[in-house]
């Protein structure tokens, strides 16, 4: 079977990029999380002190944005990469709700996204990748031959990241973490750059109901349809 590019896009907490992982290891191919790079830049504005409440001074962050170098590095012990901020490894860190409510603020910024949109893009050169995000199949790799849009209701999405929370020992509300979906949602969709939609030729997952065997099921069957193609 040929090398090819799989797009995944989709909603936030829709398990994108568990999926996408899970598939790239089934397959052979590399996984790129997309999302964990603006999670990086939203990591590094916070402890850079770039952020008022919710608001980002982007002038400064635009004199920085060329020192913010993000990169993978596989976890010998799962074998999954996990996401490194100018060589030091931030994976944890990126998960938390602190970083969650502010990430969809440095993902609607312009420059931000170029410079990111430039990084994947020469990640995914050589073809034999799976990424996930919110442009990958219409902004980043408009040209994948497999493109997937994930989506679940709010309320599923919200319970999903309660529970993810709670497994890690993390304070949990899932009033504010639905709130958090539901603003991610109104952010991803209306934002200027790139904004969160399903490609044309995107095939639509809804696995609001699927459990994870149906749905790794579904996700080989597409990837060997596409690559058989």
């Amino acid at each position: 079977m040929k090398k090819i590019t799989i797009a995944i896009d989709g909603f936030s907490s829709c398990g994108k990029s568990t999926m996408a992982k899970d598939l790239a290891r089934e397959i052979g191919y590399i996984y790129i999380d997309s999302g964990a790079m603006y999670r990086a830049v939203t990591l590094y504005c916070i402890e850079k002190g770039l952020f008022n409440d919710k608001k980002i001074d982007t002038e400064k962050l635009r004199e920085e944005i060329a020192n913010i170098h993000i990169s993978f590095a596989l976890d010998p012990a799962t074998g999954r990469p996990r996401t490194q901020l100018n060589g030091t490894d931030v994976e944890d860190r990126i998960r938390t709700m602190e970083v969650s409510s502010r990430v969809s603020i440095i993902a609607a910024i312009d420059f931000v996204r170029t410079a990111l949109v430039a990084q994947q893009q020469k990640m995914g050169k050589s073809k034999g990748i799976v990424m996930d995000g919110r442009d990958i199949g219409t902004t980043v790799f408009p040209d994948a031959e497999l493109k997937i849009f994930v989506t679940a209701s709010a309320e599923i999405r919200a319970e999903r990241r309660y529970k993810e929370l709670q497994e890690k020992g993390e304070k949990a509300d899932f009033e504010e973490i639905l709130a958090n979906v539901k603003e991610r949602d109104h952010i991803d969709q209306t934002r200027a750059v790139s904004p969160l939609r399903r490609a044309e030729d995107a095939i639509l997952l809804d696995n609001s109901q699927l459990t994870i065997a149906e749905q790794k099921a579904w996700l080989i069957e597409q990837y060997r349809k596409a690559a058989e193609g």
